[in-house]
């Protein structure tokens, strides 16, 4: 696996969003593995969680974006996979205790309800929060 690679994936409602954080990565150096969507058409968001999820098991990325209009279904979708542990993000702080504490390994952000300066901070703090460790990994080693 490259270091410093991300994969991102949005569904239609995200997609705008995305775009800003793509920009974002890319300016902070990283490698940015772009799942889609690219257009506006209507898509299934379950298919670009999918999509993501296979990249971080296939250990082609370390960590994953998803964006969707609330959030909400690219959550659940992505943690379907056990290898993933998503946190829907809506603040600073959350995204930097879904690193501390859960290890999360996607970041996923409602692109219709969150501001993108609020969402790039989000993506700041979630990247470069390391997880602490200690009582918090047997509870995540009880996730796998």
């Amino acid at each position: 696996m490259p270091a410093k690679t991300i994969a991102i994936a949005a569904d239609h409602a995200g997609r705008p969003l995305k775009a800003e954080l793509v920009r974002a990565l890319e300016g902070h150096g990283y490698r940015v593995i772009d799942l889609g969507t690219s257009g506006d058409d209507s898509v299934d968001y379950p298919d670009f969680a999918e999509a993501l999820a296979q990249a971080l098991e296939q250990n082609k990325a370390g960590q994953g974006v998803l964006v969707c209009g609330s959030g909400i279904g690219m959550s659940i979708a992505a943690n379907r996979h056990r290898a993933i542990r998503a946190a829907l993000c809506r603040d600073v702080e959350s995204a930097r205790l879904a690193r501390q504490h859960n290890d999360a390994n996607v970041l996923v952000l409602g692109g219709r309800v969150t501001p993108t300066a609020e969402a790039r901070a989000c993506l700041d703090a979630f990247l470069t929060t390391p997880f602490e460790g200690g009582r918090h990994a047997r509870r995540v080693a009880k996730l796998a």
